[in-house]
């Protein structure tokens, strides 16, 4: 069952041509709503701003073979191992999540745009991709969250910011959920790849309103702040501001610039 790519299955149902739309669109709507998102909230202007007024009052210049330093090393530990978190459950939670869902996209797009049968490792990392997201998704949810873990407030107390992460995890569960049913020839098969197909859908639909986006300014504002600790110009900035909750699931309403 793990081994059998579920998409080729789902094929003699459905054109994979209808399949490869859908993740084209998905994928439009990804694009789409992050640029309203930087068009919207001005995020890109007021992010390049502040920048360049920082660099203006670094205490030095900073040759280009420094500043792809920093940027290797940005990309090592804030973004490859998420260094930036001080507690390891969160951390490991955030990572499983993360490589979860790189391996679940990447296995998605391969399994539904191969032209001849794929490999059985890729069937197979499609079903842990999706296993990791849920491991750590609903660790997170249920026992890492500030507002659960240090105040006490109920796992199941839901905020517009959780947008992005519960549409992940109820896409990931459900993907799981109509696989499954599908090996196994079950009648619900069908009624779950509805699910399945929503659940998607809202994720990669719902870019504007939740904090999908903010997995590609982390890396940029991830590497303003060492290139401003290399420059001195960070001494010239006010503190930060303590770090959102994990998944860009900060427990307060977002807000628009």
């Amino acid at each position: 069952m793990f081994s059998i790519n579920p998409f080729a299955e789902l094929s003699s149902t459905i054109s994979p041509a209808v399949m490869q739309a859908y993740v084209i669109i998905m994928i439009a709507l990804v694009a789409g709503g992050t640029l309203f998102d930087i068009v919207h909230k001005k995020s890109a202007k007021y992010f390049f701003s502040n920048w360049r007024k920082a660099r203006e009052k670094g205490s030095r210049d900073l040759g280009s073979g420094e500043v792809l330093g920093i940027a290797a090393k940005t990309a090592v530990v804030e973004v490859a191992t998420s260094g930036e978190f001080c507690s390891v459950k969160r951390r490991i939670a955030h990572l499983l999540t993360m490589y979860g869902f790189i391996a679940y996209i990447v296995t998605t797009c391969i399994m539904v745009f191969a032209t001849s049968p794929t490999a059985p490792i890729v069937a197979q990392l499609w079903w842990l991709g999706a296993a990791m997201i849920c491991l750590g998704g609903y660790w997170f949810w249920f026992f890492i969250r500030v507002d659960v873990a240090a105040e006490g407030n109920s796992p199941f107390r839901i905020m517009r910011a959780d947008l992005f992460v519960l549409s992940l995890l109820v896409s990931a569960t459900l993907g799981l959920v109509w696989a499954y049913l599908q090996a196994t020839g079950s009648a619900w098969a069908m009624l779950s790849l509805g699910l399945y197909l929503i659940a998607t859908t809202v994720f990669f639909g719902s870019v504007p309103w939740s904090k999908f986006s903010h997995m590609f300014f982390k890396p940029a504002a991830a590497l303003q702040k060492r290139v401003a600790e290399a420059d001195g110009s960070r001494s010239n900035l006010p503190s930060p501001a303590d770090e959102p909750e994990q998944f860009g699931s900060a427990r307060r309403q977002p807000h628009h610039y």
